[in-house]
């Protein structure tokens, strides 16, 4: 593990294998301390690991309702004036 020192934080950098022998306690820990962790391949940088951006759940049932505009029209009848295969016309 290294840690990288920036003037606006401190963020550890992980090796990928380091990682998946040890990624439920370190994703537990990104999300109690809300610090990222950056995974290294190589050296090279493969993956940034953040905490979530909120932690207010949302049902999943009705969440879209308000962006429903609604049907406009008939949605059974064919339209006016055009000529549609499917119709038989």
């Amino acid at each position: 593990m290294v840690l990288i020192f920036d003037y606006s934080q401190v963020m550890e950098q992980i090796n990928v294998s380091e990682f998946k022998a040890v990624c439920l306690r370190l994703l537990e820990r990104v999300r109690q301390t809300g610090e990222p962790i950056e995974i290294l391949k190589n050296g090279q940088l493969l993956a940034v690991v953040h905490p979530p951006t909120s932690t207010g759940q949302r049902a999943a049932f009705g969440s879209m309702k308000a962006t429903l505009k609604g049907p406009v029209g008939d949605l059974v009848e064919p339209l006016d004036g055009i000529d549609w295969e499917a119709t038989g016309k």
